[in-house]
Parts: structure tokens; C-alpha cells; sequence
């Protein structure tokens, strides 16, 4: 009998050890970089609320969806365009085609005391030309949100009058920091980052025509290797809390 029990309390140690490992080992979540204050504060509230962790890697979409299609380990896909989540899905590295939870918006903003007049149609940084070194956007190659403010600059006329003073971001969190540090007079960044606490205390922003770009529809999805935190985060995302979060950092959400 004593010879049972000890190789029944070797099972449950060897299992608690995989248990312990599981929870040392938090899923890691790709989500774009507009997300980096409002999935901060709702992983945080996730693990108040459930006692789990999640991991969280910011940056561009166009770049997370390569890395998921060269194998990264990533267990969700906060994805800014829903684009690469269909391309993603299409190639059999998803489990589904995901879900709509968020339709983002874009903003010009500067810095408190600016001489850029913030308009909604940019006649104020045409005038105030003179007085910008850098001009900032999220690179249009691979970010969603870059590819939004070069469909409004196109759209307004600007886009080639930009040119000779523009930088670009790697993803749209970075273009907010150009701005912040004085690397960059003025961009184009998600509402989302505008909206953030420190980012109000450092600049101004007004609002651009969504009529302008393309829809920021933003999916998300779990990979084929994602687990079950990784399934009850996503879960959570879709829940009530979690949407009052994304709504008050400027999102439009599905269903309303």
C-alpha cells in the first residue's frame, strides 16, 4: 500500500510541477500598439479578476502577422487591420476567423504650446510649416494606422508637401514618442494613445474625418497553439468590463 501512495504523490507532485510551469509561463499576446494603455489596463483587471497572467508584446500588426506566419509563439492576435487576421486564418494558423472588437480612430497631435494650429483639415500645420523639423506617421508599410494617416494626407493634398520633413514610426506607439520627446513636431497617432494620461498631460489632438482612410476595423483571433488563459482572455475582451475600457480610450465598439 505504501508503495501506491508513493507513486500516487509522485503523479500529483510531477502535476503540480506542470501546473507550476503552466503559470510561470504566461500566454504571450501580439496586440498592435494603439492597445498599449487600454490591454495594459484591462490585462491588469484580467488578472485581478481571475488570478491569471497574460504577457503582452506591442507593435505593428503587418509586422506580428509575419512573425505568427514564421512561427512566434504567440497565443492571441490583437490585430489593428483585420486584413492579416483573414490572411492568418486562411492559412490555417488560426483557430477561426477571430472577432471585430474595436474600430480605431486617428488624431493629429502636438505638443502643450505648439504653434500648430490643431484643425480638422490641416490648414493650420500647412501654416505653421515653417516651424516643423519632423513630422511624424506610423510606417504605412506594415502599420495600419500609418496606412490611415497616409489615406488622410493623400486625401487632403498633403501627402507629397510632407515628404522632405517626414519620419516614420515602426508602429504607431513609437510615432506618438517622436512627438513627446520633441523628435517630431507634430503626427498623426491612434485616438487611443492620444487619450492616455500622460500623452493629455504632454500634448493637444483634434480628431480627423474617418471619411478619409479606410476603416480601422481591428480583429482579433487565437493562434492554433493558444491555450486556456490565452482562450479566457480573449473571452474577456468580449465581456463588459473590458469593452468600458476600449470605449473610454476613444474606440468605437461593435454593437453600438
Amino acid at each position: 500500500m505504501s508503495r501506491v501512495i508513493r507513486a500516487v504523490s509522485c503523479v500529483i507532485a510531477a502535476l503540480a510541477g506542470v501546473a507550476c510551469a503552466a503559470q510561470a509561463r504566461p500566454p504571450i499576446v501580439a496586440a498592435a500598439s494603439d492597445l498599449k494603455f487600454a490591454v495594459t489596463e484591462i490585462a491588469a483587471r484580467f488578472e485581478a479578476d481571475t488570478g491569471r497572467k497574460v504577457q503582452l508584446n506591442f507593435g505593428s500588426s503587418g509586422n506580428f502577422a509575419r512573425q505568427i506566419r514564421q512561427g512566434a509563439p504567440f497565443e492571441l492576435f490583437m490585430s489593428a487591420d483585420e486584413d492579416f487576421v483573414f490572411e492568418l486564418a486562411n492559412a490555417g494558423l488560426t483557430r477561426d476567423r477571430g472577432e471585430l472588437y474595436a474600430v480605431g480612430r486617428i488624431v493629429l497631435y502636438a505638443p502643450k504650446g505648439s504653434s500648430i494650429r490643431l484643425d480638422a483639415d490641416l490648414k493650420g500645420l500647412r501654416e505653421a510649416w515653417g516651424a516643423v523639423r519632423k513630422f511624424a506617421i506610423a510606417n504605412p508599410e506594415h502599420a495600419p494606422y500609418g496606412r490611415a494617416a497616409q489615406q488622410v494626407l493623400q486625401a487632403l493634398g498633403l501627402w507629397d508637401f510632407v515628404q522632405p520633413k517626414l519620419v516614420l514610426g515602426e508602429n504607431i506607439a513609437q510615432t506618438a514618442q517622436f512627438v513627446t520627446t520633441g523628435n517630431a513636431q507634430a503626427g498623426i497617432i491612434a485616438l487611443s494613445l492620444a487619450l492616455a494620461p500622460e500623452l493629455q498631460r504632454q500634448g493637444s489632438h483634434v480628431l480627423l474625418p474617418e471619411t478619409l482612410h479606410n476603416p480601422l476595423r481591428q480583429r482579433m483571433v487565437l493562434t492554433r497553439r493558444a491555450g486556456e488563459t490565452a482562450a479566457l482572455f480573449y473571452a474577456y475582451l468580449q465581456q463588459p468590463p473590458a469593452r468600458a475600457i476600449l470605449k473610454r480610450y476613444g474606440f468605437l465598439l461593435p454593437g453600438e
